[in-house]
Formats: C-alpha cells, structure tokens, sequence
C-alpha cells in the first residue's frame, strides 16, 4: 500500500512521542531485531476496524500528550486506547467513534486523561514505507519512520470501506492495582525463597522511566540467590527481568533480542496492552499462574 494521490496527514503537534505503528515485524529476531508494533494491540485494531482498515495497517501511537494533525483531504478518523479529549477544528469530537474530518480541518488529540497511549487510524492507513515487512517505528533500533516531528507530512493509503460506528465503550476500567499474569521460569531459580515471596506478594508501581521497550517497577528488591551474572541469552515478549538492583522489569515491544539478567518469568501477553497503558505511579501486582510447556511468546 502506498499513499494515494492527494491524500495525507500534516502532524501541526507531534506530542512528546508520536510513533506510526502497525502489528510490527515478529521472526527477525535471529538477525537481532524486536518486533515491535503497537504496544496496545487491540486498541490499534479496533481503531482500525473503526475506518474500514484492516487490522494490518499503520496507526499513530502517541504517548502522553496526544498529537495534532490536518488532513490534507476528507478523511474517517478514531481515536482510541488511552482516552483524551478529542476536538475537529476546535469541535468535541468522541473517543471510539469514526468520525469525519473535513480538507484542512485539525484533529486534535490532547494529553491522556485515563492510560498512556492513545491510537489514531485514519481510512487508507498510514502510508509510510515498510521496513522489513512493517511501518512500525522501533525505537530501540531506530528501524522504520522515526518519531513524529512537527511539519511531517504522512501520506494515506486509499479508502476501502466504510467505517463501523460503536455505541458503546467497550473497554474496561483500569485495575487498581493493576494484576499482570505472570508464568515462572526459566531463571527463577536465581531468587531467594524470600525473592520469590515479594515477586509473589509485594505491591510495586509503573516508574516514569517506563518506556516503548518496557515497563520498568519501583518497590522492593527481589532478593538474589544467585549473585553473578549469565552470557546474554535470548528474551521474549513479555520477558520479567531482574537487573542488579533487584527491581523486575516487563519487556515490551520493543525489547532487546538478548540480554544477561535472568528473566524469572513471562507476563501472559493478554496482559501487556494493560502494561502499556500503567502510568507512573500504578500499582502493580504479579499473579503467579501454572506454567505452560516451554516460556513465554514467540520473538
């Protein structure tokens, strides 16, 4: 797909973090590279749905502080994930809803009232093109169209169907605290009993330093049995990581392909669009669930 003739966004406010992304670019792991992809799947595929997209296709992820944009031609929009207040050219426009903007009419998302990330597709998908397979930005490796900038001019592919209206919300208030299933393996052996205690038990909360390559915990320190460290090895999406200082971290889309601290379990991947979306300061419990055979997810 590439950007139909005429057809294109103008970022008029980029935010702090306004990435395109798509379902991201999973089996290259071998050649060092994460998957990537919008962090909260579902809201990207439901604001897809929303314009007639296919699930596929290319989206904005802002973080924080929305995005500001100017349609170059009349367009189908929606807004979804973390909520915001969302205007047309100064009009309340709704969250989850397709909603018409006109030819050099401004569709403002502002600062996140409920979550992190908030979703914008537009009809046609954002346009930008592929690499290796996919228009998601990696931040971690720099691969794909960088962070929006102000002035950017994003083309849009062509409409292909019409929108789907909801008359309903159909997401679920945040948890509070937020509890992240949680499979054990295949370093936790390198916990104290009293390590696994606190993994199990203790209450930790989303530290602002949390990012697109993952959510990082402040709280108590999970003891060590083992003291050193192993040869970097391969981690997966939704990987629980306990560096040095004891304090576990959940990987997310755009994490390292390897790395040296022990990863004492995998987050079930249904959880990690919650984990994109917890704000500094959420509480944040684990609950420890059977294991499966094997760990975690597919690169």
């Amino acid at each position: 797909m590439s950007g139909a003739e005429g057809r294109f966004l103008e970022v008029v406010r980029a935010g702090p973090l306004t990435t395109v992304q798509d379902e991201g670019r999973p089996g290259h792991a071998h050649l060092g590279v994460p998957r990537s992809g919008a962090l909260d799947r579902p809201a990207a595929a439901l604001a897809n749905r929303l314009v007639g997209n296919e699930p596929a296709d290319a989206a904005l992820e802002t973080t924080v502080g929305g995005v500001a944009v100017r349609a170059g031609s009349d367009c189908l929009v929606a807004v979804t994930g973390g909520q915001a207040r969302i205007t047309v050219d100064g009009r309340a426009a709704g969250w989850g809803l397709a909603t018409l903007v006109r030819r050099g009419e401004v569709l403002d998302v502002g600062p996140a009232i409920s979550g992190v990330r908030s979703y914008v597709a537009v009809d046609g998908g954002v346009a930008v093109p592929p690499t290796l397979g996919s228009r998601s930005a990696d931040v971690l490796s720099a691969l794909g169209p960088a962070p929006l900038r102000d002035g950017d001019r994003l083309p849009i592919g062509t409409s292909r169907a019409p929108g789907v209206a909801l008359d309903f919300d159909p997401w679920p208030e945040p948890s509070d605290p937020l509890v992240i299933r949680l499979r054990l393996g295949p370093r936790d052996d390198w916990l104290t009993a009293a390590g696994l205690d606190v993994l199990r038990s203790a209450t930790f909360s989303a530290s602002s330093l949390s990012n697109r390559v993952a959510l990082r915990l402040e709280g108590p320190s999970l003891g060590r049995r083992v003291i050193g460290e192993l040869p970097s090895e391969g981690i997966v999406l939704g990987a629980v990581q306990v560096p040095t200082d004891g304090r576990p971290l959940v990987f997310l889309a755009d994490h390292p392909t390897t790395g040296g601290y022990p990863v004492v379990g995998v987050v079930d991947e249904a959880d990690l669009p919650a984990c994109a979306q917890a704000g500094p300061g959420v509480a944040v419990r684990f609950h420890v669930v059977p294991n499966r055979s094997g760990y975690g997810s597919s690169p």
